[in-house]
């Protein structure tokens, strides 16, 4: 629950309290809400139904969500899908990272092993490109998919390299979510600094999920100041601990640094 208090006192002056609370409503959707009500708008954002009635008319009427009046829900939008693919089209490194991915993907020893770069959202990793393998049994993932930030190799990779006023930022998202969310995510964030400073990758043995196997290593862009996480990783019985840090590691080290290079150098 998000608290949005508009005492001018307590906040930033410059801060459009009514623009955040638009795009809280458009956070509220999750991986499989095809639709929601004003209710579960109030719920998740803790804001009265008064607010959110007005609210939903305005992102109506600016066509990011579709209002079905019979049985009072609501649907995010093409426009939503807009927004999203003008930020992918923006990302340049993406389509470089897909080949590099590829013959990481294929080029090794496992069939069984995926891969995905992803960039940090609030407590979240949001995947930009993947790469999954085509076995029947496998971790399939897609453009547009989360991953927790501090609970995965890919999210503490992300953190590991992240600016410590950022990370203050994040642990502020952390804490809207809980009390107990920010001292995991402060916990999570001195592990990935320790684990990266020793072995130059993160990882993720049944963290996430105990059936999943993972470590990623961050993508820095020196000259615009992002940061990226680039995994490797499959089902858990398949894709083993030491053939990740044996074999894979190095490659994964190396796709980074060849995608940090060339992504400074295109942008010269």
């Amino acid at each position: 629950m998000e608290d949005f208090d508009t005492d001018p006192e307590s906040k930033d002056r410059n801060f459009v309290t009514a623009l955040a609370r638009g795009l809280e409503i458009l956070r509220c959707f999750r991986r499989d809400d095809l639709t929601l009500t004003n209710s579960d708008f109030s719920e998740r954002t803790g804001l009265p139904k008064a607010t959110i009635s007005r609210l939903t008319h305005t992102l109506c009427a600016l066509d990011y969500l579709v209002a079905d009046s019979r049985v009072g829900t609501y649907r995010l939008s093409a426009g939503v899908l807009r927004l999203g693919l003008a930020r992918l089209a923006a990302i340049d490194i993406r389509d470089r990272a897909k080949h590099e991915m590829n013959l990481l993907r294929v080029g090794g020893p496992n069939p069984f092993v995926s891969c995905a770069l992803g960039e940090q959202h609030r407590t979240e990793v949001i995947y930009l490109a993947t790469e999954n393998s085509t076995e029947q049994i496998a971790l399939v993932m897609g453009v547009g998919s989360r991953m927790p930030l501090f609970h995965s190799a890919i999210g503490k990779a992300i953190l590991a390299v992240t600016p410590e006023e950022r990370c203050e930022q994040i642990f502020g998202f952390a804490r809207d979510e809980g009390a107990q969310v920010e001292d995991e995510a402060r916990t999570a964030y001195k592990d990935a600094l320790a684990e990266y400073k020793a072995n130059g990758f993160c990882s993720g043995y049944g963290q996430w999920r105990t059936d999943v196997n993972g470590i990623a290593v961050p993508v820095q862009s020196l000259n615009d100041g992002r940061v990226y996480g680039l995994n490797v990783g499959g089902p858990a019985f398949r894709v083993k601990r030491k053939q990740l840090e044996s074999v894979y590691a190095d490659r994964l080290m190396k796709v980074a640094d060849a995608l940090s290079l060339r992504h400074e150098q295109a942008s010269a």
